[in-house]
């Protein structure tokens, strides 16, 4: 996996499947919301992401506050955060 940051945006690619996945996405997530209050995350080729990360991205939202944005590539991945529903939580977009 690897991650890129530019602005207000992060982009994801690879698979998010362990505990330093969600570690490293956490990382760069604390250092962009100490400066902004919107983000976009764009995910572009994970099939799925573990339920560290969704608790994670759910905190933003709810506790921090943050406004997010998520693009994703992936159609399974898309289909598994609309079972979730996460679409409208996440503001979900398919990229």
């Amino acid at each position: 996996m690897e991650i890129l940051v530019s602005g207000n945006s992060i982009t994801v690619n690879g698979n998010i499947k362990s505990v330093s996945n969600f570690q490293e996405i956490k990382n760069s997530l604390d250092s962009l919301t100490m400066q902004n209050k919107s983000i976009v995350i764009n995910i572009i080729d994970s099939l799925s992401i573990t339920s560290s990360v969704i608790g994670y991205f759910n905190k933003l939202i709810l506790k921090d506050k943050i406004d997010v944005q998520i693009n994703v590539g992936n159609n399974q991945l898309y289909d598994l955060l609309n079972e979730l529903n996460l679409i409208s939580v996440f503001r979900v977009r398919k990229v």
